[in-house]
C-alpha cells in the first residue's frame, strides 16, 4: 500500500501498467455485475465519471465548474441509502487495491528488464571503482558492511492478512500474465479465469478485522514475511552482490558474510503497550526459533534429493562413516529416534512427547532440486507446531495433565495468543516436570504405540534400510543426520513452548548456527576439492547463505520499554532496601549509585522483594532477557532517554537478573548481555544527546564494558515520529541532523565506533520516504559502513511482501550504505547555510507550535475535521492508541496523529510551519541561498523534496469539504487559516526548487497519482457523509463498518496510512 515510488522506480511503463488496470477492473466490474445488479452498475459509472470530469477541469484551470460538479457529487453521495454507500465505499476501496496491485507489479518488472538498473549493486559498484575507489577498498568495505533492517509491528497495515494473501496471488498471476505470449489460448483463458476467481473472493471476504491482534498475532505477521519472500529474496540478493563484486575486484562476497541482517520489534516493544508480557516476549522468541528449523529442514529435504553424487572428501566421508555406526543396526534412525529415545523419555518423566508431524513437507511430491514455479506454490503458509497431535481422551476426574491436548495448547498460542498460565514462578525455558500415576501412563504407553502403527512402514519407504546404507552417498548420510538433528530441535521448541519437560542431550539438537553450518561447510569444502564447484555454488550455497543470515532465529528480537518504567522499578528497589527514592535523587547521585552497584558483585535485588504488578512485570522481563541471552534478542532500546542513568538503570538491572538466572542454572547464563540503546525522541533530548552520550563514556565502568562486550561499539537510536509531532517535520529534521552529528562526535573523542538507529516511520510525516534518499543525506561520518533502520507496518509487506520487491530493497540498503560510507554526502558549504538552518528551524517550529499546542480551539477542530476518534475501532494494532490516558496531543501516539490528516488529505503534520520558515528567511533576502542549498546540500535537498512530493498529495477542496459538513461554524475560520498556510508552504517550496508546478522532478508519482482520483475523490467524499451520520448515531454498526471501509480505500489511494 505504502508509496515508495522513488525507492523502486522513478518511471514505469504506464502503457502497460493502464492495461493491467483495465483487466483488473473490468473483471472485478463482472464480479460486481453479478453480485450487487446492473443498477447499482450504473451507479458506480456515473459517481466516477462525475468525479472524473471534475478532476479534467481542475487540471484545465476550470475551477468554478470543477466545484459545482463535485458538489453535486457530494449532494448525489448524501442521498444514498446505507447499503447503497456501504457498497459503493466497498466497490471503490476494491478498486483503489487492484490498482496499487498493477503499479506495484509494473514497478517489478521494470526492474527486471534493465540489464543495470539504478541502486543495484553492479551499477554502484562500478561507479566506485570508476570513481577511484581501489578494488581492494571496495571489497573490505563490503564484507565489513553491517546493516540490520528490524521489522516493527507499529499500527499502520490497514489490511488483514488473508486479504494481504490474495493480493499476492493476483500479483503473481500478473506475472504470468506477463508472458501470455509464450502461453496457449486455453492457458490464457485459464488464468483470466484464475484472476477473475481471485478478485470474487476477494469481494466476498470481509475487509475489516473483528478483533485486535494479539502482539503474537503481530509476530507471526513478520514471520511470515520471511517465509513467503525473504527467504527467497536473500539467496538472491546476496548472488548479486557476489557477482557484482567478483566483477569489479576479482573475488566473490564469502560464503559466510552477509551485509544484512533482520531485526524485530514484535513480542518485544513494550513501550505503551501492556499486551507485551515477559511471556510474550519468551514465547515470539521460541516461535521465531521453531520457524527457523521448520524452513531448514524443508531445504535439508531439498538437499537430501539433490547431492547424489559419491565422490567426496575423505573428511566427510569419514564423518558420514561415523554416523552410520553411531546408528543403532537393528532399527532405521527415524525408528530409533521415535521409539527408543523417546520411549526413554516417556519412561523417565511420565510425559507424553508429542508424535513427529505425518504430514510430508512442501512439494515432497515434486523433484526437490527445482524450484515450484506453479502458481499454486506462492501461496504463503506457516505451519503450527504440534498441530498434527491427537489428544488422549481422558475421563472425568483425571488429573487434566494426564492429557495435554497440543491442539487446543497450539490454538492457544497460534491462534489468539493467550498461553495458559504456567501455574508456577519457575524459569521460562525450564518447565516442571508434572507427576503421572500408572493407569495415565499406561494409558500414554498405548497412545503412544498406536500413533507407530503403519508409522515405520511408511518411513521405510521414503527411507533407505539400514543393509543399503553402505552404498548411500555420503552427502545423504550426512544430510539425513542433519535432518534429525533439526527434527530433535523443532520437537524440543515445541515443548518448551507447551511448557513440556524437555531434558535432552545437547548433542542431540542444535542451538546455535555455527554448530548447523559446521556440516553444511564441510559438504561445500568436499564438493569444491571434488571439482563439483557448480554443484556446491547452487542450493548448498544458499543454505549456508540463509543460516549466515537468518541464524537459529530468523530475526533478533528487540526489546523495548519507556525510562520511566526502570526509574519505578528502581523506586522499588531503593525504598524496599531503605535507601530512599531512586526517582527523587539528582543525576549525580544517581550515576554514583547505579556505577558502584554495576562494578559490585552482588545481586541487588532480594529474591523475597514483593512488588507491585507493573515492577514485577519489569523484572521478569530482565529474567527472560538473561535466559534467552544475545543469541537470541538483540538489542535493549529505552524510549523517552534523556540522561546517562536511564541507560546505566537498564545496565544495573541487566546484571542483576543475569546473576540471579546464572546462580540458579549453576552455571553462566546463554549468550552475551544485550546492547543497551537509548533512544531520543523529543526536540529536547535530542539537543542533549551528544552530551548524554559523552557523559556515559567518561565512565571508567561504562567505557570498558562497551570495549569489553560490544566491541566498542556504541548503538545510539534516534525517533522521528515523536520529534515530528512535537516539533513539526522540517524543525524536527534539522534536530535530528545536529543530533547525529554530536552523538558521532561524542564517541569520535572517546575512540568508539557508533551505530546509528533510525527509528523511521511510513509516512513522511514521521520520517518515511525513499529509503536511497533518507540514507544519502545522512550527516557526513553518521554511516560508517553500519545502519539500522525500522521499515514499520505496511512498509514491511509493501518493500518485502514479493520476493523481487525484497531483493530490490536490500541492494538499495546495502549501496546506499556503500556510497555514504566511501563517498560521503557533502556537508553544508558554509556557515551561513547552518545559520539560515537554525532561523527556519526556530520560525517554523513556532508556528507549528503556536497552532497545534497554544490554540486553544485546535485540538477540537482536530476531532472535528478527522476521523481519528474512529480510527481505534480498526483494530489494527494490538497497543494503544495513547500512552496516557488524557485527551490531548501530546500522549496521542504518533501513527493516528499522521493517520488521520492523511485521510482527509490536508496531510497537516508534513508540511505545517515549514511555510513559515521558509517565508521568513525569503522575505530578509536569503532566497537565492536557499536555491543553492537546494541544488548542493543533499540533506536539504531530500527534506524540501519530501515536503513537496506531500504537497502533490495535499487536496486543499477535499479538505475545505470535510471542515463545510463536519466542523462547527466558530472553528471554520481555524480551517480556511491552515488551509491559507499550504498555499503559502506551496508557493515558498516551489520557490526554492525553481519547479513550475509541484511534483515537477517526479512525473511518475504525479501521473499515478491523477490515476487514482476517480475513485479517491468519492471515497473521501462519502466518508464525511457517513461522519455526518455516525456522529449523530455512534452506536449504529453498519454506519461503522461502511467507515472503516473508506478509511481502508483512502489509505489505498493514498497509499499511505500513518
Amino acid at each position: 500500500m505504502a508509496d515508495i515510488t522513488d525507492d523502486i522506480a522513478e518511471e514505469i511503463s504506464f502503457q502497460g501498467f493502464e492495461d493491467d488496470c483495465r483487466l483488473l477492473q473490468s473483471l472485478l466490474n463482472d464480479v460486481l455485475h453479478r453480485e450487487v445488479g446492473h443498477q447499482f452498475m450504473e451507479t458506480v459509472e456515473r459517481t466516477r465519471t462525475l468525479a472524473q470530469s471534475a478532476c479534467n477541469l481542475r487540471n484545465s484551470g476550470i475551477e468554478d465548474t470543477a466545484e459545482l460538479l463535485e458538489k453535486q457529487l457530494a449532494t448525489e453521495l448524501s442521498k444514498m441509502t446505507l447499503e447503497e454507500a456501504l457498497s459503493l465505499a466497498r466497490t471503490f476501496s476494491h478498486h483503489l487495491t487492484l490498482m496499487g496491485i498493477a503499479e506495484t507489479h509494473h514497478r517489478v518488472r521494470k526492474n527486471r528488464g534493465v540489464a543495470h538498473s539504478s541502486k543495484s549493486c553492479d551499477d554502484t559498484f562500478n561507479q566506485l571503482v570508476q570513481s577511484g575507489v581501489s578494488p581492494d577498498e571496495l571489497y573490505a568495505t563490503v564484507c565489513k558492511q553491517e546493516v540490520e533492517i528490524v521489522l516493527t509491528a507499529h499500527p499502520t497495515q490497514i489490511n488483514r492478512r488473508t486479504l494481504q494473501y490474495k493480493h499476492i496471488r493476483i500479483a503473481h498471476l500478473l506475472e504470468y500474465h506477463e508472458r501470455q505470449k509464450e502461453l496457449e489460448q486455453e492457458d490464457k483463458e485459464l488464468l483470466i479465469e484464475d484472476l477473475a476467481r481471485e478478485i470474487t473472493s476477494i469481494w466476498l471476504t470481509d475487509e475489516l478485522r473483528r478483533h485486535k491482534p494479539t502482539p503474537l498475532d503481530e509476530a507471526r505477521a513478520g514471520l511470515n514475511i520471511v517465509e513467503q519472500s525473504l527467504w527467497k529474496a536473500v539467496p538472491h540478493y546476496l548472488r548479486r552482490i557476489s557477482n557484482a563484486l567478483k566483477k569489479q575486484t576479482g573475488r566473490p562476497l564469502p560464503l559466510t558474510c552477509t551485509p544484512i541482517k533482520f531485526g524485530s520489534w514484535m513480542g518485544g516493544d513494550r513501550d505503551g503497550n501492556p499486551n507485551v508480557t515477559a511471556k510474550v516476549t519468551r514465547d515470539v522468541s521460541l516461535l521465531s526459533r521453531w520457524m527457523a528449523i521448520d524452513l531448514y529442514v524443508r531445504e535439508i529435504d531439498n538437499l537430501r534429493f539433490e547431492l547424489s553424487m559419491n565422490q567426496c572428501s575423505d573428511r566427510l566421508s569419514r564423518l558420514a562413516q561415523e554416523i552410520l555406526e553411531k546408528e543403532s543396526p537393528e532399527e532405521d534412525r527415524h525408528e530409533s529416534w521415535n521409539s527408543s529415545q523417546t520411549w526413554n523419555q516417556l519412561k523417565h518423566h511420565g510425559e507424553h512427547a508429542p508424535a513427529f508431524p505425518t504430514q510430508l513437507p512442501t512439494g515432497a511430491d515434486l523433484p526437490s532440486c527445482t524450484e515450484c514455479k506453479d502458481v499454486e506454490s506462492h501461496y504463503p503458509r506457516l505451519d503450527v507446531p504440534g498441530s498434527e497431535f491427537k489428544p488422549l481422551n481422558r475421563k472425568d476426574g483425571e488429573a487434566s495433565s494426564a492429557g495435554v491436548d497440543l491442539n487446543k495448547s497450539s490454538k492457544k498460542i497460534f491462534g489468539n495468543g493467550n498461553l495458559p498460565p504456567s501455574g508456577n514462578s519457575q524459569s521460562a525455558g525450564i518447565p516442571r516436570v508434572p507427576s503421572f500415576s500408572s493407569s495415565q501412563l499406561l494409558a500414554q504407553r498405548k497412545l503412544f504405540a498406536e500413533s507407530q502403527i503403519g508409522r515405520s512402514s511408511f518411513q521405510k519407504l521414503l527411507e533407505p534400510s539400514l543393509t543399503q546404507k553402505p552404498g548411500i552417498a555420503s552427502y545423504r548420510i550426512v544430510f539425513g543426520d542433519i535432518k534429525e538433528k533439526l527434527l530433535k530441535t523443532r520437537k524440543r521448541l515445541e515443548l518448551l513452548l507447551e511448557d513440556l519437560p524437555c531434558e535432552y542431550d545437547p548433542w542431540d539438537y542444535y542451538e546455535t548456527s555455527d554448530q548447523l553450518l559446521e556440516p553444511l561447510l564441510l559438504c561445500y569444502e568436499s564438493l569444491q576439492s571434488c571439482g563439483s564447484g557448480v554443484i556446491a555454488d547452487g542450493r548448498l550455497a544458499d543454505m549456508i547463505r540463509r543460516v549466515t543470515t537468518f541464524g537459529m532465529v530468523l530475526m533478533k528480537l528487540d526489546l523495548r520499554q519507556e525510562s520511566g518504567r526502570h526509574a519505578e522499578t528502581l523506586d522499588a528497589i531503593t525504598r524496599y532496601l531503605d535507601m530512599g527514592t531512586y526517582s527523587e535523587w539528582d543525576e549525580v547521585k544517581k550515576l554514583d549509585f547505579l556505577t558502584r552497584e554495576l562494578k559490585g558483585k552482588r545481586p541487588l535485588v532480594p529474591p523475597t522483594i514483593e512488588v507491585a504488578p507493573d515492577v514485577k512485570e519489569v523484572l521478569d522481563t530482565f529474567r527472560v532477557a538473561a535466559e534467552l541471552g544475545s543469541d537470541t534478542l538483540g538489542a535493549y532500546v529505552i524510549s523517552m532517554a534523556s540522561n546517562a542513568s536511564d541507560v546505566l538503570a537498564v545496565e544495573l538491572l541487566q546484571k542483576d537478573a543475569r546473576l540471579a538466572v546464572g546462580g540458579e542454572l549453576g552455571r553462566p547464563c546463554p549468550g552475551g548481555t544485550l546492547r543497551v540503546v537509548p533512544l531520543f525522541e523529543t526536540v529536547k533530548d535530542l539537543r542533549g544527546a551528544g552530551s548524554v552520550i559523552r557523559r556515559l563514556l567518561s565512565i571508567d565502568w561504562y567505557r570498558e564494558h562497551i570495549i569489553k562486550n560490544h566491541n566498542g561499539h556504541q548503538e545510539v537510536m534516534v525517533g522521528y515520529s515523536d520529534s515530528g509531532k512535537d516539533a513539526g517535520r522540517f524543525s524536527a529534521a534539522w534536530e535530528l541532523y545536529k543530533a547525529q552529528e554530536d552523538v558521532v562526535a561524542a564517541c569520535n573523542e572517546y575512540g568508539i565506533k557508533v551505530t546509528l538507529f533510525h527509528g523511521r516511520g511510513g509516512s513522511i510525516g514521521r520520517g518515511g520516504g525513499p529509503t536511497y534518499l533518507a540514507i544519502q543525506s545522512q550527516p557526513p561520518g553518521s554511516v560508517m559502513g553500519t545502519l539500522r533502520s525500522t521499515e514499520q507496518g505496511e512498509m514491511v509487506q509493501a518493500k518485502f511482501g514479493l520476493p523481487h520487491m525484497a531483493v530490490r530493497q536490500l541492494e538499495i540498503y546495502t549501496t546506499a550504505v556503500l556510497l555514504s560510507t566511501l563517498r560521503p554526502p557533502l556537508p553544508p558549504r558554509e556557515e551561513k547555510w547552518r545559520s539560515l538552518m537554525d532561523e527556519i528551524s526556530k520560525l517554523s517550529c513556532s508556528s507549528y507550535r503556536s497552532t497545534v499546542y497554544e490554540n486553544p480551539e485546535f485540538l477540537s477542530y482536530f476531532h472535528e475535521a478527522t476521523p481519528q476518534a474512529e480510527l481505534g475501532y480498526l483494530n489494527i494494532g494490538s497497543r494503544p492508541t495513547r500512552r496516557k490516558s488524557s485527551v490531548g496531543i501530546g500522549h496521542l501516539r504518533a501513527i493516528p496523529w499522521v493517520f488521520a490528516w492523511t485521510q482527509t488529505r490536508f496531510v497537516l503534520p508534513a508540511w505545517l510551519g515549514v511555510g513559515a520558515g521558509l517565508k521568513g528567511v525569503c522575505e530578509k533576502g536569503h532566497a537565492e541561498d536557499l536555491r543553492a542549498m537546494y541544488k548542493e546540500w543533499p540533506f536539504f535537498q531530500s527534506t524540501v523534496d519530501l515536503i513537496e512530493m506531500v504537497l502533490g498529495k495535499a487536496d486543499i477542496p477535499i479538505a475545505k469539504h470535510y471542515d463545510e459538513i463536519l466542523v462547527s461554524a466558530s472553528r471554520q475560520e481555524l480551517g480556511a487559516q491552515l488551509r491559507g498556510e499550504l498555499m503559502t508552504t506551496e508557493k515558498y517550496v516551489l520557490l526554492v526548487t525553481g519547479h513550475e508546478k509541484l511534483s515537477e522532478n517526479n512525473r511518475s508519482h504525479w501521473r499515478l497519482m491523477e490515476s487514482r482520483l476517480p475513485y479517491l475523490n468519492p471515497m473521501n467524499m462519502l466518508q464525511v457523509e457517513i461522519l455526518k451520520r455516525l456522529r449523530r448515531d455512534d452506536d449504529n454498526k453498519q454506519l461503522r463498518d461502511a467507515l472503516l471501509i473508506t478509511i481502508n480505500g483512502i489509505a489505498a489511494g493514498m497509499r499511505n496510512t500513518g
